[in-house]
């Protein structure tokens, strides 16, 4: 089963690469002369193309920027229908896209409801843009690839090992109709990660022994219950909050900085063992804090730290140990003196100076790619590859609840299925107790 998996994940880390790089830049870095970094050309805007149409399902902020994104990302690019659970939701999205974008939508075009995503899906949309809450991600996304719909979806692309593995199954079918499919992971589409990948892939570093990585941050934001809100409606307008809903920030956000780690050593964690509480959160069921020990097949281990509490020291980043060297995996290199032997470049500022802030956005390049993908007609396939980092931070989650060792497959042929029977507004009959190590199934 080992070497099986093993052969899995070079299989899908392949295929994000050839999307990511493109293929001739995958090939020149699978040559023998692994001694010179394969720089990935980078594009400003989409090439010209046919016109494509979008529909956006889940109207919240991060869906009104994804749809922004889109109609920056190249010429005859329109949004052309909205979905969303709530209404308010939905007019905020529809005000924005006018106010900012001069994009109309009209009336006709706006969905309200569970079964919005359907409908927006059902109109005569060429892409649609998922960025509803997680737990809706492998429903909307299978029916997006049965109507033959390119695809954006945010991360994660699951709360559960049972939407993980409907995400796998809908990604081949994705692959089999020709439909180009990115994930939420945009540190895969930045343009300092993406060049400090090529220049490890050169074997500046050597072998990989070791890595960290972060998300640690001050508490992230919530909504009370109003009066007369059903649990339901509670539930979904504090969704990041609901473990049902978002899997817990160690899915919903630090896997952002797992699947660095997962990406740039080519592996995927074997075990994990971690821990985990709560002790500041004013809603929802999650914790505030993880802290895992991940180990890969060869012994290699990742810590992986993630935290939500205001008052606290803040790191969001990634790093790796080599043989010869190390990385942040963003923009440096350094040897075992701790003194730099690469830096990336960043564009200058208008008054000269280097910045970050100067380089495209990878929020505006991820979906760059995407519109390039169809239009050039690429191989381009995010979904399992992200629902791998999905299962892997579940993992976590998981030793973490329980205070056991997990094993990855232990959570790939888990049962586990969280949210409840059936989405309706209304009372909801649920087990939302916070987990306590050594106690939790």
């Amino acid at each position: 089963m080992a070497s099986d998996r093993r052969q899995f994940i070079k299989g899908a880390a392949t295929i994000a690469a050839a999307g990511a790089l493109g293929a001739g830049a995958l090939l020149k870095s699978c040559s023998r002369d692994r001694r010179k970094a394969v720089i990935p050309e980078f594009i400003d805007q989409a090439p010209e193309g046919k016109a494509l149409k979008a529909g956006l399902i889940g109207c919240g902020d991060r869906g009104t920027g994804a749809a922004m994104n889109f109609l920056d990302a190249g010429n005859n690019l329109h949004i052309t229908a909205l979905g969303d659970v709530f209404r308010d939701k939905l007019e905020s999205c529809r005000q924005q896209l006018k106010q900012h974008r001069n994009a109309e939508i009209p009336d006709e075009q706006c969905f309200v409801g569970f079964d919005a995503y359907q409908k927006v899906i059902e109109s005569d949309v060429d892409v649609v843009l998922l960025v509803a809450p997680p737990f809706f991600r492998p429903s909307h996304f299978d029916a997006a690839v049965r109507a033959r719909k390119h695809v954006f979806m945010e991360k994660p692309v699951a709360v559960d090992p049972v939407g993980a593995r409907a995400i796998m199954a809908s990604a081949r079918m994705a692959d089999a109709a020709g439909l180009k499919v990115v994930a939420g992971t945009q540190r895969r589409h930045q343009r300092d990660y993406l060049t400090t990948y090529a220049h490890i892939k050169s074997g500046i570093i050597g072998d990989i022994v070791g890595a960290n990585c972060y998300w640690n941050q001050s508490r992230s934001w919530h909504v009370n219950r109003q009066a007369g809100w059903d649990d339901m409606t509670a539930m979904l307008r504090d969704w990041i909050n609901w473990r049902w809903l978002a899997g817990d920030h160690i899915v919903e956000q630090h896997m952002h900085n797992i699947d660095v780690i997962n990406w740039f050593s080519g592996k995927v964690p074997v075990r994990a063992l971690g821990f985990g509480a709560r002790h500041r959160r004013l809603t929802g069921d999650i914790y505030d804090f993880f802290s895992v020990d991940f180990v890969y097949d060869d012994n290699t281990h990742m810590h992986s730290m993630c935290r939500q509490i205001d008052g606290c020291a803040n790191n969001v980043s990634e790093y790796i140990v080599g043989t010869k060297g190390a990385s942040n995996c963003q923009n440096e290199i350094v040897n075992h003196r701790g003194e730099t032997i690469w830096s990336y470049e960043y564009p200058r500022l208008e008054h000269g100076q280097p910045s970050q802030l100067a380089m495209k956005s990878p929020y505006e390049q991820e979906i760059i790619h995407l519109v390039e993908a169809i239009r050039s007609n690429k191989p381009l396939n995010e979904a399992e590859t992200c629902a791998i980092t999905t299962i892997v931070a579940i993992m976590g989650r998981i030793s973490a609840y329980t205070g056991r060792e997990v094993t990855y497959e232990e959570v790939m042929n888990s049962s586990l299925r969280l949210g409840p029977e059936k989405l309706a507004f209304g009372p909801v009959d649920m087990n939302l107790q916070v987990p306590v190590p050594g106690t939790a199934p």
